[in-house]
């Protein structure tokens, strides 16, 4: 009995179940997604107009990436305890609001409303930091894949939601706003013991590459399953058995990656709870520096001091050189001819706090190139109902289903190419989120021209590229700026994205297309003179009616706008490739030595 109570204690602390159960609080973070499925019962309960409920977004949108609380609280607070404020929050933001819906609590006026859909999204951010904080120290090694499926999991919350109210099959929605208070606020409790950083070695162990790819087998799996749902669902009419069979066959798929844990401990890796000690003290190193931390003040002088041409080096090439001269200023430091200076503050790669790192310029670079890339991504996913409808699609919700999974797979693709990129070729992260963000570059074009079949290509790039953008920023800012205070860096990061919406989706692409429709119906009444009283009395009725514009002109301009932002975007990400070549080199070019 006793061996098997050691294995079940090593299955506890082992950092694959960490990052599993990650996976599952992370499949249930993605409440933001299924907004656009609650407001119309919030519109028609609360008789609320589209300017009312478009507020009621923002709030949702703004509760989604201002998670400054999360991050700090998550440094002060255990991990249990940030994720046990997350799931009140949740529960209580989204558990208030259905009471107000179902008429069981008094209505409250608009500003409370944006204030309880803030108060319940927000919740998110808490399971965001504390799963991405804990597996990015778990994996040090293996941050992209980390980072990528974990976000790409939030990213599938909301198909997963939508596929358990199926089974629920309830007429009345508002139970649905039920579940997304309850079910999180159940999940994450649940697991609020097992995501935490574990101690013991946390290097590259042999077993990692097969279960990465375990788990990224799991994930096209699951991405093309919920594709499959989602289509059968939308073009055939099926009956509740054959649902909830689907709905099983979904939560098989989702608690497979149980057997990678599992397996570790039980079977294969055993011997892995005695090779603990292998690192003496594993908080004493920082996985965010390097392991040469004894040339750690070397290093800025190395910067310095080396020739610009050893930068063109080839790569193993380049660390010999780079070796040698640190070497040589270690000797001349020893016997004292030269006294190394200690640069006020750390240097690139080493921990950062928020303060330090908002007077670089490599942050200010990758918050600018997400505002721009992930801004216009969302501009897409905010517009992409009235996108479809303008170029004469009636089936709206097929392409927000689309874009959910090319999101998805863009995040663990994202997160699998750019750990090629740095890991194989020691090449600076950034040159990933560019390739990202040209993809999203092409996707706009094509939305702009409404070509026949253009939605559907547009929507694949466009999801890809916004999808990367949230596997690679994590996993640089973690390599840049260190993982001390990675949740406070991380949740300051996140604010570009409503940053962004906020400009092109509130301000640029709402403009173009109500001056467009305004043309149009200007048109409209050219063309129809009134004829009679009836046509009179419905031109009257039809000012408060929401404008609508058709044709591919609706949205063209703003397309246009947001592929430029784009190629914008690209440069200031290959400018940050360049400026931190040398980090990469010095993080990654040993591992391939």
């Amino acid at each position: 009995m006793g061996r098997l109570g050691e294995r079940f204690w090593a299955l506890v602390n082992n950092r694959w179940l960490v990052f599993v159960a990650a996976m599952w609080i992370q499949s249930c973070a993605g409440i933001g997604y299924l907004f656009g499925s609650i407001s119309p019962v919030i519109k028609s309960s609360l008789s609320y107009n589209q300017k009312q409920i478009a507020r009621l977004g923002v709030a949702k949108d703004l509760g989604d990436s201002v998670g400054f609380l999360a991050g700090s609280l998550s440094e002060v607070l255990p991990m249990w305890g940030a994720l046990l404020v997350g799931a009140l929050q949740n529960f209580v933001g989204y558990g208030w609001v259905w009471l107000i819906v179902t008429g069981r609590a008094p209505i409250l006026p608009l500003w409370a409303m944006c204030v309880l859909i803030f108060l319940g999204t927000n919740g998110e951010t808490y399971f965001n930091t504390v799963t991405l904080v804990s597996c990015v120290q778990n994996f040090p090694k293996s941050r992209g894949p980390v980072v990528g499926i974990l976000k790409g999991f939030a990213g599938l919350g909301g198909a997963i939601l939508t596929q358990i109210y199926a089974v629920i099959h309830s007429p009345d929605h508002a139970n649905l706003i039920f579940m997304i208070a309850v079910g999180p606020a159940m999940v994450t409790i649940a697991l609020m013991f097992i995501v935490r950083p574990v101690g013991g070695h946390r290097q590259l162990r042999p077993s990692d590459g097969l279960s990465f790819t375990f788990i990224y087998s799991v994930c096209l799996l699951l991405a093309a399953y919920i594709m499959g749902v989602m289509l059968v669902e939308d073009l055939v009419d099926l009956n509740q058995t054959v649902i909830t069979i689907f709905t099983a066959i979904l939560f098989v798929l989702l608690l497979l990656p149980i057997v990678v844990p599992v397996s570790l401990t039980f079977f294969l890796d055993s011997r892995a709870p005695f090779q603990e000690p292998l690192l003496p003290e594993p908080q004493k190193q920082e996985p965010g520096k390097s392991e040469q931390d004894g040339h750690e003040v070397i290093f800025s002088e190395v910067e310095d001091e080396k020739p610009k041409e050893v930068d063109l080096l080839p790569a193993s090439e380049r660390q010999k050189r780079i070796a040698q001269l640190q070497a040589k200023l270690c000797q001349a430091a020893a016997e004292g001819a030269v006294r190394v200076k200690r640069r006020k503050g750390p240097h690139r790669g080493e921990d950062f706090t928020l303060t330090q790192a908002l007077i670089k310029a490599d942050f200010w670079l990758i918050f600018f190139s997400l505002l721009l890339g992930s801004g216009s991504g969302v501009t897409v996913i905010d517009n992409l109902g009235q996108m479809s409808q303008s170029l004469g699609y009636n089936n709206t919700h097929i392409f927000v289903s689309m874009i959910s999974i090319w999101n998805f797979l863009g995040r663990v693709g994202g997160g699998y190419f750019s750990e090629i990129i740095v890991r194989d070729h020691a090449y600076p992260r950034p040159a990933a989120m560019a390739v990202a963000q040209f993809i999203m570059a092409i996707g706009h074009v094509f939305f702009a021209m409404g070509w026949p079949g253009a939605m559907y290509i547009g929507t694949l790039l466009i999801g890809l590229g916004y999808g990367a953008h949230w596997a690679i920023m994590p996993a640089m800012a973690s390599e840049l700026f260190g993982l001390k205070k990675f949740g406070a860096l991380y949740n300051f990061l996140t604010l570009a994205n409503p940053a962004g919406s906020l400009v092109f989706s509130g301000v640029i692409a709402s403009s173009i297309y109500d001056y467009e429709a305004e043309k149009q119906a200007h048109q409209h009444h050219h063309h129809h003179h009134p004829r009679s009283w009836g046509s009179i009395f419905s031109t009257m009725l039809a000012v408060d009616e929401p404008l609508k514009c058709e044709g591919s002109i609706c949205f063209f301009l703003t397309s246009m706008i947001m592929s430029g932002l784009c190629v914008i975007a690209v440069v200031l990400s290959m400018i940050l490739v360049y400026r931190t070549k040398i980090v990469y080199a010095h993080l990654y070019g040993k591992s391939r030595a």
